[in-house]
């Protein structure tokens, strides 16, 4: 918590008349409590996970005793109050219709809308599949536990399975503020690059991308990106979760190390299956999820608060003022 931002929020909110305030993940919800009555009704909680199951997830792969004991004990607090928390705000935005489903079974009260992430597929265009590489990426924040936990298990139980069929198979870890245990897996035809100015250039030398989750939570926007630069991903069903994808058409999904490299090699080695997968992929991620239908739905919702905030305060108005009014017209 920083009592700095919360002066900052304070001051903009008597500055301006703001439509609505968009706080999002929940983490920043606490700010809530800077803004003044009149604007709570029209903040809305974007929850990019849903905490309390995504740190029960993290408790059930950390290995150390301690971090184990933190996050179950932190998901059992997140359990209680989150979801009474939430009740506060105008209105939750999560990021799949299945998240909407855990939040409102803690609270069916809730207003909970689903506004899935997006990807600009107009700057993201497919990229060529040319050359006979076989390198892989796996991409994302690499000091978040579940990112840790797939890239170690990737290149202990998969990547040697991968290599028996393709010798010369190399995997990029792409992200930013590696943790000592994914340095530790550089070397050997893994390369570890931590924070880059731009990823589509490691997506170009890609020819597939992985996806190796075993917990964490929300949707994620590193398969949206592969899905519009055209590059094909072997996920976990965790991996892929919240997204309305099918195995074999948009996606491959494979939950054992065996399967995973299976698949992982078929996708390198066979153009038919990758360029199938490619297209059908891509025609997804446009329909659904580019900026411009995401932002459509988002603006009613937006829309929808913002003219129920009004109802709410014309309905006080009238409560307060009302038989004052009344006892003057008489």
């Amino acid at each position: 918590f920083s009592e700095e931002l919360a002066q900052k929020i304070q001051k903009l909110a008597d500055e301006v008349d703001f439509d609505i305030v968009q706080i999002e993940h929940g983490s920043m919800g606490m700010y809530l409590e800077a803004l003044p009555p009149r604007l709570r009704r029209r903040a809305v909680w974007v929850l990019h996970d849903i905490d309390f199951d995504k740190f029960m997830r993290i408790a059930h792969i950390e290995r150390r005793q301690d971090k184990k004991m933190r996050a179950w004990i932190h998901a059992r607090m997140m359990r209680r109050w989150q979801p009474g928390y939430a009740s506060r705000f105008g209105l939750c935005l999560t990021m799949s219709e299945a998240d909407r489903r855990l939040l409102l079974s803690a609270n069916k009260d809730l207003r909970v809308e689903v506004s899935l992430n997006g990807v600009d597929t107009r700057q993201y265009r497919p990229l060529p599949d040319d050359g006979d590489n076989a390198e892989m990426l796996f991409i994302g924040n690499m000091e978040y536990q579940p990112n840790v936990d797939a890239a170690v298990y990737f290149c202990h139980e998969v990547l040697p399975l991968i290599r028996r069929d393709v010798a010369d198979a190399k995997l990029w870890i792409v992200g930013i503020s590696p943790s000592p245990a994914v340095r530790r897996l550089e070397g050997n035809g893994v390369f570890v690059t931590g924070d880059v100015p731009d990823v589509v250039p490691y997506y170009r030398r890609a020819k597939v991308c992985v996806v190796p989750l075993r917990a964490g939570g929300g949707t994620r926007l590193k398969i949206l990106e592969a899905m519009a630069l055209g590059r094909p991903v072997v996920s976990t069903s965790m991996g892929c979760e919240g997204l309305d994808v099918f195995s074999e058409e948009h996606i491959v999904i494979a939950d054992d190390s065996k399967r995973f490299a299976e698949q992982t090699v078929k996708l390198l080695t066979h153009q038919e299956p990758r360029v199938r997968i490619i297209a059908k992929a891509r025609e997804f991620v446009v329909k659904f999820h580019d900026w411009d239908v995401v932002v459509d739905k988002l603006m009613n919702d937006f829309d929808r608060v913002a003219w129920q905030s009004q109802i709410a305060n014309a309905s006080l108005i009238d409560r307060t003022f009302g038989p004052a009014l009344c006892a003057a017209r008489k």
